[in-house]
């Protein structure tokens, strides 16, 4: 690539970083809107999610751990099919208690989601391609996190993990909708979360949310780069294994 050509791809790179600054109003809007206080949260179940029952004094059920099936419903012994799907932890437990009425006197049930798999949000961009991994600078992973009712922005990313070229001041909420009128995006500013240790910003997810986390210029011009010397690589390699072989063989020969 001519410097000329790299140049302009880093102009065009830096012009279009101009005006990506954190919009504090914007921010201030999505979490009045969409505040959700944890503790008057409570998940709904749903298809696959997996539910450990407790009832002492019902060994029937007491220790069962089944997961939902494709019907929504679990299948116990003395009560056989219960509908539980769309369900809180606590409601599934009134309701296994009310059924057992007619078996126990004080049934006492308990109910805990052992694994949540039915609902996820999404990282994508320059995120680690594993837990806490720091990733790699390429043109962008994707991870699929399960939901939990207490995700926040924080909790993604640090699950996700970062490549080195993200650009942490300008990550990207984005609130997906089929009806134009409810998708929202806001812009972040991470670095000045850590910086400062406002946790304000730290907003809470929804199922379905994408934290999408882009290349700072550089990085970007980097990553274009690779694009244009992507089809060199292979003649490239073809001519440094040779190489590579012949220099082997030259140091086991000098043995």
């Amino acid at each position: 690539m001519k410097p000329t050509q790299t140049g302009t791809l880093l102009l065009i790179a830096l012009l279009s970083a101009c005006g990506c600054a954190s919009n504090q109003p914007e921010i201030h809007n999505w979490l009045m809107a969409y505040e959700q206080p944890n503790s008057s949260f409570e998940y709904r179940v749903g298809i696959p999610d997996t539910l450990q029952i407790t009832a002492p004094r019902v060994p029937e059920i007491d220790g069962e751990t089944q997961t939902i099936q494709p019907d929504g419903k679990l299948t116990l012994r003395l009560l056989g099919e219960v509908r539980v799907d769309g369900m809180t932890a606590r409601e599934i437990a009134a309701k296994l208690t009310e059924l057992l009425h007619e078996y126990y006197e004080d049934p006492k049930v308990q109910v805990r989601i052992a694994a949540y798999r039915s609902k996820k949000v999404y990282a994508f961009g320059q995120v680690g391609s594993g837990h806490g991994s720091g990733g790699t600078a390429n043109q962008g992973n994707a991870r699929a996190i399960p939901y939990t009712g207490r995700n926040t922005l924080l909790d993604t990313l640090a699950e996700s993990g970062l490549s080195f070229i993200a650009w942490r001041s300008q990550v990207k909420v984005i609130r997906a909708n089929p009806c134009a009128d409810g998708r929202h995006v806001i812009t972040v500013d991470v670095d000045k979360m850590f910086a400062e240790g406002d946790t304000s910003l730290n907003v809470l997810l929804e199922p379905g949310d994408i934290v999408y986390v882009p290349p700072t210029p550089l990085g970007w011009v980097g990553l274009r780069i690779q694009e244009v010397l992507f089809p060199l690589s292979p003649v490239v390699n073809a001519y440094a294994l040779p190489a590579g072989l012949m220099n082997a063989h030259d140091q086991y020969k000098d043995r």
